[in-house]
């Protein structure tokens, strides 16, 4: 078996590095530790289950290309209940970070959209660097949306116990009607995102297994 890579499949490995050290830093310049968390953990994840699956051998597009759409379509359907719900206030008052709605749409209703459509056609023409965004997708919606549960268990860093919205500045950028959903002081259960989060969930994790269920009985015979 040819274990070398091919200098395609090492610019995209490469790529691939780059975003999963690059795209943590910039969320934590701008945001803060949150998404060095979220979005590192699933992209350095992401990078692994990819470099061992997709990377050296792309599966074919039917295998893996109508999750990837089940997937983003469950995604965006998703993120229409958090813009509703008000997820990024939301989550500025749980972690005190600046996490605006425009910053909200514009990489997740805007930016994202064109991202997932580029790579659904490069899963179409079995594209490596498209495996990983893939990877990366089935990892962080696929399976970190489970994160939706445990947030109402958190208490929030601004006014825990302060049922009313609040607005504030933080880090110099101002974050208006940033509500509350602490359960204790609520006394309701939910979080922006909660009641759709298992949409993208489902075909993710389906995914992942498919990925590497196939890997392992390459490995066999």
């Amino acid at each position: 078996m040819k274990n070398t890579l091919s200098t395609h499949q090492k610019i995209s490995l490469l790529t691939a590095c780059l975003f999963t050290g690059v795209a943590p830093v910039m969320g934590y310049l701008s945001i803060g530790l949150a998404p060095v968390i979220i979005v590192g953990g699933s992209a350095l994840t992401g990078l692994i289950c990819w470099y061992f699956t997709y990377l050296r051998k792309p599966v074919e597009p039917e295998i893996i290309l109508p999750l990837f759409i089940l997937t983003v379509a469950g995604l965006q359907i998703h993120i229409v209940e958090e813009y509703l719900m008000g997820f990024a206030p939301a989550m500025s008052r749980l972690f005190g970070i600046p996490w605006s709605e425009r910053s909200f749409l514009m990489v997740f209703a805007l930016i994202g959209p064109v991202i997932y459509t580029l790579t659904s056609l490069g899963l179409y023409y079995k594209i490596p660097l498209a495996g990983f965004v893939a990877w990366f997708i089935f990892i962080g919606p696929g399976v970190a949306e489970f994160t939706h549960f445990i947030f109402p268990l958190i208490s929030p860093e601004l006014l825990p116990y302060d049922p009313h919205t609040l607005t504030a500045d933080i880090s110099g950028t101002p974050i208006p009607d940033m509500p509350n959903f602490y359960f204790r002081t609520t006394g309701h259960y939910y979080f922006p995102g909660l009641w759709t989060a298992i949409l993208p969930m489902i075909p993710g994790c389906t995914a992942i297994y498919r990925l590497m269920i196939k890997r392992q009985r390459k490995i066999i015979n």
